[in-house]
Protein backbone atom coordinates (compact mmCIF):
# COMPACT_ATOMS: atom_id res chain seq x y z
CA UNK A 1 0.00 0.00 0.00
CA UNK A 2 1.11 3.54 -1.03
CA UNK A 3 -1.05 6.50 -0.19
CA UNK A 4 0.38 10.26 -0.23
CA UNK A 5 1.01 12.25 3.17
CA UNK A 6 -1.91 13.83 4.09
CA UNK A 7 -2.26 17.54 3.54
CA UNK A 8 -3.94 19.20 6.08
CA UNK A 9 -5.47 23.05 6.97
CA UNK A 10 -6.22 22.96 10.33
CA UNK A 11 -3.05 24.96 10.97
CA UNK A 12 -4.98 27.82 9.62
CA UNK A 13 -7.57 27.55 11.85
CA UNK A 14 -10.26 25.48 9.51
CA UNK A 15 -12.79 22.30 10.56
CA UNK A 16 -14.23 21.75 7.48
CA UNK A 17 -13.41 20.85 3.98
CA UNK A 18 -13.84 18.13 1.48
CA UNK A 19 -11.55 15.63 -0.10
CA UNK A 20 -11.82 12.23 -1.75
CA UNK A 21 -11.68 9.28 0.19
CA UNK A 22 -8.23 7.27 -0.70
CA UNK A 23 -8.42 4.60 1.86
CA UNK A 24 -10.68 2.67 4.65
CA UNK A 25 -8.99 0.73 6.84
CA UNK A 26 -10.04 -1.85 9.48
CA UNK A 27 -8.09 -1.22 13.28
CA UNK A 28 -7.40 -4.10 16.21
CA UNK A 29 -10.15 -2.81 17.71
CA UNK A 30 -12.99 -3.17 15.61
CA UNK A 31 -13.36 0.47 14.65
CA UNK A 32 -12.55 1.63 10.70
CA UNK A 33 -9.96 4.49 10.16
CA UNK A 34 -10.71 6.51 6.81
CA UNK A 35 -7.95 8.14 4.39
CA UNK A 36 -8.67 10.80 2.66
CA UNK A 37 -6.03 13.29 0.46
CA UNK A 38 -6.66 16.22 2.92
CA UNK A 39 -8.33 17.44 6.04
CA UNK A 40 -8.81 19.85 8.80
CA UNK A 41 -8.70 17.46 11.64
CA UNK A 42 -6.20 17.57 13.71
CA UNK A 43 -5.16 13.90 15.17
CA UNK A 44 -3.13 12.93 17.90
CA UNK A 45 0.19 13.46 17.28
CA UNK A 46 2.24 9.64 18.11
CA UNK A 47 5.41 11.39 19.25
CA UNK A 48 4.23 13.83 21.72
CA UNK A 49 0.65 13.25 22.17
CA UNK A 50 -0.08 16.37 24.21
CA UNK A 51 -3.45 18.19 22.31
CA UNK A 52 -6.39 15.54 22.11
CA UNK A 53 -7.81 15.06 19.07
CA UNK A 54 -10.09 16.58 17.26
CA UNK A 55 -13.86 14.65 16.96
CA UNK A 56 -16.53 15.62 14.11
CA UNK A 57 -18.19 13.92 11.56
CA UNK A 58 -17.68 13.01 7.58
CA UNK A 59 -20.23 12.67 5.17
CA UNK A 60 -20.54 10.53 1.83
CA UNK A 61 -23.34 10.46 -0.56
CA UNK A 62 -25.80 12.40 2.79
CA UNK A 63 -24.61 9.76 5.12
CA UNK A 64 -23.29 11.48 7.76
CA UNK A 65 -20.60 9.18 9.94
CA UNK A 66 -19.38 10.37 13.28
CA UNK A 67 -15.79 10.88 13.74
CA UNK A 68 -15.20 9.38 17.15
CA UNK A 69 -11.34 9.76 17.31
CA UNK A 70 -8.49 10.94 15.10
CA UNK A 71 -4.77 9.17 14.93
CA UNK A 72 -1.90 9.23 13.12
CA UNK A 73 -1.00 6.44 10.60
CA UNK A 74 2.32 5.88 9.00
CA UNK A 75 3.72 3.49 6.02
CA UNK A 76 6.92 2.76 5.72
CA UNK A 77 9.41 2.86 2.98
CA UNK A 78 8.73 -0.27 1.22
CA UNK A 79 5.31 -0.16 1.63
CA UNK A 80 3.51 -2.84 3.81
CA UNK A 81 0.78 -2.54 6.75
CA UNK A 82 -0.23 0.57 8.18
CA UNK A 83 1.11 1.13 11.71
CA UNK A 84 -0.90 3.35 13.87
CA UNK A 85 0.13 5.20 17.29
CA UNK A 86 2.76 3.79 19.33
CA UNK A 87 3.13 1.10 17.08
CA UNK A 88 5.05 3.52 15.18
CA UNK A 89 8.56 2.94 15.24
CA UNK A 90 10.23 6.36 13.90
CA UNK A 91 9.18 10.34 14.84
CA UNK A 92 6.65 12.18 12.62
CA UNK A 93 8.40 13.67 9.85
CA UNK A 94 10.69 10.51 8.54
CA UNK A 95 11.07 11.38 4.90
CA UNK A 96 10.64 8.23 4.01
CA UNK A 97 7.93 7.06 5.30
CA UNK A 98 4.04 8.23 4.33
CA UNK A 99 2.33 9.86 7.13
CA UNK A 100 -1.49 10.06 7.04
CA UNK A 101 -4.16 11.40 9.39
CA UNK A 102 -7.07 8.49 10.02
CA UNK A 103 -10.59 9.46 10.91
CA UNK A 104 -11.49 7.11 13.31
CA UNK A 105 -15.16 5.27 13.03
CA UNK A 106 -16.69 3.44 15.26
CA UNK A 107 -18.55 1.32 12.29
CA UNK A 108 -17.61 0.13 8.74
CA UNK A 109 -18.51 3.19 6.56
CA UNK A 110 -18.90 0.98 3.27
CA UNK A 111 -17.85 1.09 -0.07
CA UNK A 112 -16.33 4.76 -0.02
CA UNK A 113 -13.37 4.94 -1.38
CA UNK A 114 -13.03 7.16 -4.17
CA UNK A 115 -16.28 9.01 -3.37
CA UNK A 116 -15.74 12.88 -1.72
CA UNK A 117 -16.53 13.35 1.99
CA UNK A 118 -17.16 16.23 3.11
CA UNK A 119 -14.98 16.65 7.01
CA UNK A 120 -16.46 18.78 9.39
CA UNK A 121 -14.72 19.11 12.81
CA UNK A 122 -16.68 19.65 16.37
CA UNK A 123 -16.15 23.30 16.15
CA UNK A 124 -16.77 23.84 19.63
CA UNK A 125 -14.06 21.09 20.96
CA UNK A 126 -11.71 22.71 18.75
CA UNK A 127 -12.02 26.07 20.22
CA UNK A 128 -11.65 25.28 23.71
CA UNK A 129 -8.83 22.70 22.93
CA UNK A 130 -6.82 25.87 21.21
CA UNK A 131 -7.58 27.81 23.89
CA UNK A 132 -5.98 25.27 26.36
CA UNK A 133 -2.68 25.14 23.75
CA UNK A 134 -2.04 28.60 23.52
CA UNK A 135 -2.59 29.26 27.24
CA UNK A 136 0.11 26.55 27.52
CA UNK A 137 2.39 28.49 25.56
CA UNK A 138 1.77 31.71 27.36
CA UNK A 139 2.23 30.00 30.85
CA UNK A 140 5.92 28.78 29.57
CA UNK A 141 6.91 32.06 28.47
CA UNK A 142 5.55 33.94 31.42
CA UNK A 143 7.14 30.85 34.25
CA UNK A 144 10.51 31.24 32.47
CA UNK A 145 10.82 34.75 32.93
CA UNK A 146 9.41 34.29 37.04
CA UNK A 147 11.92 31.65 37.23
CA UNK A 148 14.69 33.37 35.63
CA UNK A 149 16.30 34.51 38.88
CA UNK A 150 16.53 30.88 39.83
CA UNK A 151 19.43 29.95 37.22
CA UNK A 152 23.24 30.20 38.80
CA UNK A 153 24.47 29.51 35.25
CA UNK A 154 23.48 29.80 31.41
CA UNK A 155 21.95 26.47 30.93
CA UNK A 156 22.53 27.06 27.26
CA UNK A 157 18.93 27.17 25.92
CA UNK A 158 16.76 30.27 25.80
CA UNK A 159 13.19 31.21 25.00
CA UNK A 160 11.82 33.34 22.64
CA UNK A 161 12.71 36.28 24.93
CA UNK A 162 16.01 35.75 26.05
CA UNK A 163 14.98 34.19 29.42
CA UNK A 164 16.47 30.29 30.70
CA UNK A 165 14.25 27.64 28.95
CA UNK A 166 12.80 25.98 32.24
CA UNK A 167 9.68 25.02 30.16
CA UNK A 168 11.70 22.85 28.11
CA UNK A 169 14.45 22.07 29.89
CA UNK A 170 12.74 20.72 32.76
CA UNK A 171 9.50 19.49 30.96
CA UNK A 172 7.94 15.90 31.84
CA UNK A 173 4.41 16.04 30.30
CA UNK A 174 2.28 18.44 28.57
CA UNK A 175 -1.26 17.54 28.39
CA UNK A 176 -3.85 19.31 27.35
CA UNK A 177 -8.44 19.18 27.79
CA UNK A 178 -11.17 21.23 26.96
CA UNK A 179 -10.33 22.67 30.49
CA UNK A 180 -6.93 23.43 31.12
CA UNK A 181 -3.59 22.61 30.26
CA UNK A 182 -1.20 20.82 32.62
CA UNK A 183 2.34 20.60 32.74
CA UNK A 184 4.47 18.96 34.76
CA UNK A 185 8.21 19.61 35.25
CA UNK A 186 11.22 17.76 36.91
CA UNK A 187 13.35 19.01 39.41
CA UNK A 188 15.85 16.34 39.74
CA UNK A 189 19.62 16.02 39.63
CA UNK A 190 19.89 16.99 35.60
CA UNK A 191 18.05 20.24 35.65
CA UNK A 192 20.11 20.91 39.29
CA UNK A 193 23.81 20.47 37.00
CA UNK A 194 22.31 22.40 34.46
CA UNK A 195 22.39 25.48 36.54
CA UNK A 196 18.85 25.54 38.54
CA UNK A 197 18.06 25.51 42.01
CA UNK A 198 14.98 24.97 43.81
CA UNK A 199 17.04 25.72 47.36
CA UNK A 200 16.81 28.94 48.93
CA UNK A 201 20.41 31.31 48.39
CA UNK A 202 21.10 34.31 50.24
CA UNK A 203 19.01 36.64 47.47
CA UNK A 204 16.02 33.88 47.49
CA UNK A 205 13.77 31.96 49.23
CA UNK A 206 13.07 28.22 48.61
CA UNK A 207 11.36 27.38 45.34
CA UNK A 208 8.37 25.82 48.32
CA UNK A 209 8.14 29.12 50.07
CA UNK A 210 8.59 31.23 46.70
CA UNK A 211 5.27 29.65 45.44
CA UNK A 212 2.67 31.67 46.24
CA UNK A 213 4.21 34.65 45.01
CA UNK A 214 5.83 33.10 41.73
CA UNK A 215 2.12 32.03 41.28
CA UNK A 216 1.03 35.81 41.39
CA UNK A 217 3.80 37.04 39.09
CA UNK A 218 3.05 34.61 36.36
CA UNK A 219 -0.62 35.31 36.76
CA UNK A 220 -0.35 39.24 36.82
CA UNK A 221 1.70 38.61 33.52
CA UNK A 222 -0.87 36.05 32.46
CA UNK A 223 -3.43 38.96 32.53
CA UNK A 224 -1.34 42.23 31.02
CA UNK A 225 -0.51 39.46 27.75
CA UNK A 226 -4.59 38.79 27.60
CA UNK A 227 -5.71 42.37 27.76
CA UNK A 228 -3.35 43.32 24.94
CA UNK A 229 -5.52 41.05 22.36
CA UNK A 230 -1.97 39.83 20.89
CA UNK A 231 -2.33 37.91 17.24
CA UNK A 232 -2.00 34.71 17.12
CA UNK A 233 -1.23 32.43 14.08
CA UNK A 234 1.11 29.37 12.80
CA UNK A 235 3.76 29.76 10.33
CA UNK A 236 3.16 26.92 7.71
CA UNK A 237 6.23 25.72 5.72
CA UNK A 238 3.61 23.43 3.40
CA UNK A 239 0.44 21.56 3.45
CA UNK A 240 1.93 18.01 4.69
CA UNK A 241 0.66 17.03 8.22
CA UNK A 242 4.94 16.46 8.88
CA UNK A 243 5.61 20.28 8.07
CA UNK A 244 7.51 21.54 11.36
CA UNK A 245 5.16 24.40 12.17
CA UNK A 246 5.83 27.44 14.25
CA UNK A 247 3.25 29.42 16.97
CA UNK A 248 3.55 32.95 16.87
CA UNK A 249 2.10 35.37 19.28
CA UNK A 250 2.57 39.23 18.80
CA UNK A 251 3.09 39.92 22.49
CA UNK A 252 4.13 43.43 23.81
CA UNK A 253 7.48 42.38 24.62
CA UNK A 254 8.03 41.02 21.16
CA UNK A 255 7.02 38.38 18.92
CA UNK A 256 7.48 34.61 20.82
CA UNK A 257 7.77 31.73 19.21
CA UNK A 258 7.71 27.79 19.55
CA UNK A 259 7.62 25.36 17.25
CA UNK A 260 4.35 23.25 17.92
CA UNK A 261 2.01 20.51 15.67
CA UNK A 262 -1.50 21.64 17.47
CA UNK A 263 -3.82 24.53 16.99
CA UNK A 264 -4.57 27.55 18.34
CA UNK A 265 -6.08 30.67 18.87
CA UNK A 266 -6.25 33.42 16.32
CA UNK A 267 -5.84 36.22 18.96
CA UNK A 268 -5.63 36.70 22.89
CA UNK A 269 -9.04 38.77 23.10
CA UNK A 270 -11.01 35.81 22.85
CA UNK A 271 -10.10 34.57 26.32
CA UNK A 272 -11.66 36.93 29.17
CA UNK A 273 -8.87 35.42 31.64
CA UNK A 274 -5.82 32.97 31.71
CA UNK A 275 -4.58 31.70 34.94
CA UNK A 276 -2.51 29.14 36.49
CA UNK A 277 -2.20 27.30 39.53
CA UNK A 278 1.37 26.15 40.76
CA UNK A 279 1.82 23.07 42.62
CA UNK A 280 5.10 21.51 44.24
CA UNK A 281 5.08 17.87 45.09
CA UNK A 282 5.59 17.16 48.89
CA UNK A 283 9.36 16.21 48.35
CA UNK A 284 9.87 18.65 45.87
CA UNK A 285 10.58 16.91 42.76
CA UNK A 286 8.04 17.68 40.70
CA UNK A 287 6.39 21.38 39.76
CA UNK A 288 3.00 21.31 38.27
CA UNK A 289 1.26 24.08 36.25
CA UNK A 290 -2.54 23.61 35.78
CA UNK A 291 -3.34 26.60 33.49
CA UNK A 292 -7.01 27.60 32.41
CA UNK A 293 -8.48 29.74 29.88
CA UNK A 294 -11.82 31.26 30.29
CA UNK A 295 -12.89 32.31 26.66
CA UNK A 296 -14.43 35.86 26.22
Amino acid sequence: MTLPTTHVSFPAGAVTGESPVLAVHALSDGRHAVVTEATPFHPLDHTWPDQPADHGTLVVDGTEHPVVDCLTGAVGPEGGDLLVGADIPVRRGDEEWSWLVLHVLDGAPGEIVGRTAELRVDAERRALLSASHSGCHLLALALNAALAPRWRKDPGRSDAFGNPDFDSLAMATSVMDIEASTDTYRLGKSLKKKGFTADATEELPSLADALPALTETVNAQLAAWVAADAAVRIEVPGPELTARRRWHCELPVGTAEIFCGGTHLHHLGELAELRTELRLSEDGSELVAVTRPKRA
